[in-house]
């Protein structure tokens, strides 16, 4: 991978149900070495986001830990249940760090994320945020944006079928997500998503923007230039540490 790395063991202590498993484990407890003392932190949302506010919960005591601003009602019954104080994202107090997970992530460190549904309100954190520190399993590291995963764009729900054709022009085979009931998945914002394959010759950068150009669309699962850590945790409980490199950005891949 074209970017910062360094190895380390990250073997975690105690697993927490389902949220557990050893390359999640090893991906948060390394993330957990970042977070402050004190102050705000940001968190998206996933099982490795949830993992590390157990490990917050199990490692901080409760008058150092951190509040929290959440990007997923998930998020905020997790942090109510392992103690984590959660705060509104008011414009008064800027979190220091965020700690998301994603679905993919390339070599320059560019994210595709969405599945979970929480896209939206985990751009607002992310960006509210000084900086972005990504925890996934190692499975998540891949060649090229599109390769595993569909790409989540949150649309509005009126004229949907619309928005849906215009889409159709920029992504393979794009479909509305439905639940188990087959109804329309509703995200937190009350929008719907539309999930389609990300052609193999499509540029990400000018994907992204014209995606935003599409009348109807509030947001998509392209983060490309947010991750400035991706922590990445392996079967045997040892980490990845990817960082992008000092004024580097994703269009312009300078990773030393």
């Amino acid at each position: 991978m074209d970017a910062v790395e360094t190895e380390g063991s990250a073997r975690a202590a105690g697993p927490s149900g389902a949220l557990s498993s050893p390359a999640r484990d090893a991906a948060a407890r390394a993330a957990l070495r970042l977070v402050p003392r004190g102050g705000v932190v940001g968190l998206g949302s996933g099982r490795a986001v949830w993992r590390l506010c157990e490990l917050i919960a199990a490692e901080i005591p409760r008058a150092a830990r951190p509040r929290a601003v959440v990007a997923s009602e998930r998020t905020r019954e997790v942090c109510e249940r392992v103690g984590i104080t959660v705060v509104e994202l008011d414009g008064r107090e800027r979190p220091q760090l965020a700690f998301d997970g994603a679905d993919e992530v390339d070599p320059q460190l560019r994210l595709l994320k969405g599945a979970g549904g929480a896209l939206l309100r985990e751009r607002i954190v992310a960006a509210a945020a000084q900086r972005l520190v990504v925890v996934v399993e190692s499975r998540k590291l891949v060649a090229r944006l599109g390769q595993s995963f569909r790409l989540p764009v949150e649309i509005v729900r009126f004229g949907w079928p619309e928005t849906l054709r215009r889409i159709g022009a920029l992504l393979s085979a794009p479909a509305l997500r439905t639940g188990e009931d087959g109804k329309p998945f509703v995200t937190d914002e009350g929008h719907y998503l539309v999930d389609g394959q990300i052609p193999p010759t499509s540029d990400p950068d000018r994907l992204a923007d014209e995606l935003r150009r599409v009348p109807g669309v509030c947001d998509h699962g392209l983060f490309l230039r947010e991750a400035h850590v991706v922590f990445a945790g392996a079967d045997d409980g040892s980490h990845r540490e990817l960082r992008r490199a000092e004024g580097a950005t994703a269009s312009a891949p300078t990773y030393r």
